[in-house]
């Protein structure tokens, strides 16, 4: 463990009315000290706040407030100190210099969370967590992040991971008598505990989809044919003129990416370009990415003008389309253009004509009807996604990925058992479990992992 006294930027950067420099190891505070005009901070009481100046020698820099927060009920367990600045970006690059000249060092990315995670602070998945609660940008995100944070599915795995380790001892206990031929671990209480683990592990293995979901937003690709009003859509949604809406055909060339967040959910909607044989090569290639959109999306909404006389090529698309892992929503549009008696049948000849699963709705997004309906399908859609029975979700793919790794490994125990392998190998599958369930708290891990995941962090943080 580095034992060098880092210090960081804590915020933003850029203006603003206060910046925060951080700073922590065994030195924190006295190389504060040297650089600060007001109480000796040295001799200060744990979490106390003094005002002061800071200097260079002789030149003040700025007038401060220094907070001292002293080991081990701090965010690293080390020393810390934070001084609270006139938010300049100047002062902030003074301050930072003064600091290095007295003995101090920046930070690398992350390294003030590594240095809990090392000191005992929190464990790997509460430090993941926490890049996730700053990166968060809707609702449901901050709760799963903050769950995280609590322990959420450390304390999950835990209990089982206990429970494992204590077959283990027993089975390495055997290992030592092994020329009397005894059995110390109960081989079908081993197996019950084996189905528990695997129960757990698939209902955490299944929260990924929704996890998945909140922490990266759920890709809705709207598709349709030219002027099926998908740009008129786009901005109705949004509540903004987003998109460029005309009656020529082929308008939208590319494809647009909105971020719309309905129920403390996000959703990334993709307005591409309409869908037809074209002569037009940078149409083309818009009608091309549009296709690759779908293929990529969660949710596909595919626009139909109302006023549609012939049907077939919508559904030669939509069929060609819809797969099963994606929800598929038709909408008959422009209906303020239409009788209802020429719409109302739109959905019964598309159904007998689709035999895949679809949701139908009517809307029009000029006079903005039924949108909300639109909004409250997409909405379902990522509810339907959370399990009832488990308060833990996996958002990190890491997790997920030691997930399966332990899942794999449980039922090559559970094979191994069955087919009465030597106490040896038995043992060599159990420790292979353990291993794989470790690493999602950091209980097993190395270098080459933490450098990965603490170098994604910010500066300061």
């Amino acid at each position: 463990m580095n034992h060098d006294t880092i210090c960081a930027l804590a915020t933003a950067n850029g203006i603003g009315a206060i910046g925060i420099i951080r700073i922590s190891g065994d030195d924190a505070i006295s190389v504060c000290s040297k650089i600060f005009e007001g109480k000796n901070l040295e001799k200060a009481q744990s979490h106390t706040v003094h005002y002061g100046f800071i200097k260079d020698d002789n030149e003040m820099i700025d007038e401060v407030m220094v907070s001292v927060f002293k080991a081990p009920k701090t965010f690293t367990a080390e020393d810390s100190v934070e001084i609270s600045f006139h938010g300049s970006p100047h002062i902030a690059k003074k301050i930072l210099e003064v600091l290095i000249k007295n003995g101090a060092r920046m930070a690398k990315a992350g390294e003030f969370t590594m240095r809990a995670f090392i000191n005992g602070r929190i464990d790997l998945s509460q430090a993941e967590s926490i890049a996730d609660l700053i990166a968060s940008e809707n609702e449901a995100s901050r709760k799963v992040a903050l769950n995280q944070l609590k322990g959420g599915i450390t304390n999950e795995i835990s209990f089982l991971r206990t429970d494992l380790l204590n077959f283990v001892s027993l089975i390495e206990l055997e290992l030592d008598f092994a020329e009397e031929d005894v059995e110390f671990a109960d081989r079908s209480a081993l197996n019950q505990l084996l189905d528990k683990i695997e129960n757990k592990l698939n209902s955490l293995i299944e929260s990924f989809q929704y996890g998945n979901a909140i922490k990266n937003g759920t890709a809705v690709a709207i598709i349709g044919k030219p002027n099926a009003g998908k740009s008129t859509l786009l901005n109705a949604l949004l509540k903004e003129e987003r998109a460029i809406v005309s009656n020529i055909a082929g308008t939208t060339r590319d494809t647009i990416e909105e971020i719309l967040h309905i129920k403390g959910h996000a959703f990334r909607l993709i307005d591409t370009a309409g869908l037809r044989d074209t002569i037009d090569e940078i149409e083309a290639i818009g009608v091309k990415k549009a296709k690759e959109k779908v293929d990529n999306a969660n949710v596909l909404v595919y626009l139909i003008d109302a006023a549609t006389e012939d049907f077939s090529d919508d559904i030669q698309m939509i069929q060609s389309l819809i797969r099963e892992d994606l929800k598929s929503i038709i909408c008959a549009t422009k209906i303020d253009e239409v009788s209802p008696n020429h719409y109302q049948n739109v959905e019964s000849v598309l159904r007998n004509a689709i035999s895949q699963d679809f949701d139908f709705i009517t809307i029009s997004a000029v006079e903005n009807q039924n949108i909300e309906d639109l909004k409250n399908e997409l909405s379902s859609y990522v509810e339907q996604l959370k399990s009832e029975e488990n308060n833990v979700v996996i958002t990190n793919q890491r997790h997920f990925e030691a997930l399966q790794k332990s899942k794999e490994a449980i039922n090559k125990v559970k094979e191994a058992i069955t087919t009465q392998i030597s106490t040896e190998l038995l043992a060599y599958e159990l420790r292979n479990a353990l291993e794989h369930l470790g690493e999602i708290s950091g209980e097993v891990t190395n270098d080459e992992v933490l450098g990965n995941i603490f170098s994604k962090f910010c500066i300061g943080k």
